[in-house]
């Protein structure tokens, strides 16, 4: 118990942090430490960029790099990369975009792009004080006040786009905020956004304090509680769009293109009335979104986070995607909340995520929403067109067979032999261990 606790942690080498924790921590010191160095980079540059994006590092932890190509997107073809762990994703969304690729592909647009930030703080003094001070006077001192922050931003043609005073009483007794909206440009813009927000804050109580509008005791009431951007978006969104004939979407294993496309329909309205559906089928969108979000060196839990509250708005979890049938039409389409950046963070510095950009054509921040959105979309019908057809274990289970064979210690020659004989059967956990132990008794 003693020594699982430690002093300076941080201030340890790497192999002096390796050589406590497999020590106090592992039954098999040897081996956890030839796995954790086996990991590092042989260039002693790169590895040292990677320990140095974050804390108390001591190995890398890989991910697969995949590749979904042909995808169309208004009218220029474009390759993905994408890094998820999860199998069957990467093809989900190249077969997708083949898919459309032959129906005119995806048509994308920008729908906003401005972010938010608060000030939250306590006031217990003259509602109509308060908002007559912010009104014609705090507003435009706030302004100024952060000209020297937002000036590179502002050249940029982004800035504080609005302020606003909001009265959240009837939630939280004396709870009021400042909320402030912010076009970032090609940033994300967290730094930039809670750089002005703590800024404003030591501007309210100054001002305050200052002010002959109010008495000593209202002054002394407004107690600011936080500065902070918030990760939900509902007004920085990218929508992504497909629509052909009804005709043109060709049978799809047995069924009729009418009746695929009925019954896609039926799959998107089950997913916008039922949570426990809605959240599986948001799942698989986020699937794709968050490979694309990850190779790019974005922050994937803020992209999480915003987009469960967004399909969450009507206070009611409901799916992201949509779909309808118009005149013989097919259409399906998906708004998206995200919050990306292609400058700043890891976008400059991670290797991996240059590439990303560069195989994306170093797109802005607002041309990468739009394709992560249609990587979102892209996989959403793969998985629809799945479970309305043929199910989701076929295609997934035959994706996922490699894993298993890995799990059994299967030879390369047992690996063969087992994915030719499971080509036109349907995968399972226990029948592939049936015929794998079957053939080693062979």
């Amino acid at each position: 118990m003693i020594n699982k606790i430690v002093e300076g942690f941080s201030k340890l080498n790497k192999e002096e942090k390796i050589n406590w924790l497999v020590d106090n921590y592992t039954n098999n010191p040897q081996t956890i430490k030839k796995i954790l160095t086996q990991y590092w980079n042989e260039d002693s540059e790169i590895q040292k960029l990677h320990e140095e994006f974050s804390e108390n590092t001591i190995s890398n932890f890989y991910m697969p790099f995949g590749i979904a190509p042909n995808f169309l997107i208004n009218g220029s073809i474009y390759a993905i990369p994408m890094v998820i762990e999860e199998s069957s994703v990467v093809a989900a969304a190249s077969k997708s975009a083949k898919f459309w690729l032959e129906r005119g592909g995806f048509k994308t647009k920008i729908l906003g792009n401005l972010k938010l930030g608060h000030v939250h703080f306590l006031y217990k003094g003259d509602k109509s004080k308060l908002n007559n001070w912010f009104s014609n006077y705090l507003k435009n001192i706030l302004l100024i006040g952060t000209e020297e922050i937002t000036k590179n931003m502002r050249n940029r043609g982004g800035g504080i786009t609005n302020i606003e005073l909001l009265d959240k009483t009837n939630d939280l007794n004396d709870y009021f905020q400042i909320q402030v909206t912010f076009d970032t440009q090609d940033s994300m813009g967290a730094n930039f956004i809670n750089s002005c927000l703590e800024q404003m804050s030591r501007i309210i109580i100054e001002q305050i304090q200052r002010s002959e509008m109010f008495t000593q005791i209202e002054k002394e009431s407004l107690q600011i509680v936080m500065s902070i951007l918030s990760n939900y978006t509902p007004n920085c969104i990218a929508r992504a769009e497909v629509s052909c004939k009804i005709e043109d979407l060709g049978d799809q294993n047995g069924i009729s293109s009418e009746d695929f496309a009925w019954k896609f329909v039926q799959a998107i309205r089950i997913a916008e009335v039922d949570p426990f559906r809605a959240a599986t089928h948001n799942k698989g969108i986020m699937n794709g979104v968050d490979s694309v979000v990850i190779a790019t060196g974005n922050d994937f839990r803020a992209v999480e986070a915003c987009v469960h509250t967004y399909a969450s708005r009507t206070g009611k979890y409901k799916s992201l995607t949509h779909c309808r049938i118009e005149n013989g039409k097919f259409h399906y389409w998906i708004d998206l909340p995200l919050a990306i950046g292609i400058v700043g963070g890891l976008t400059q510095l991670h290797p991996l995520v240059i590439v990303s950009l560069q195989i994306l054509g170093n797109p802005s921040a607002e041309k990468l929403m739009q394709i992560i959105a249609v990587a979102g979309l892209a996989q959403n019908f793969a998985a629809i067109q799945s479970l309305i057809t043929s199910g989701i274990q076929k295609g997934h289970m035959k994706m996922h067979l490699l894993n298993i064979l890995n799990q059994l210690g299967a030879t390369e020659q047992e690996k063969q032999y087992l994915i030719n004989y499971f080509k036109d059967k349907t995968v399972s956990y226990h029948q592939v261990i049936s015929e794998f132990n079957k053939l080693k008794k062979q």
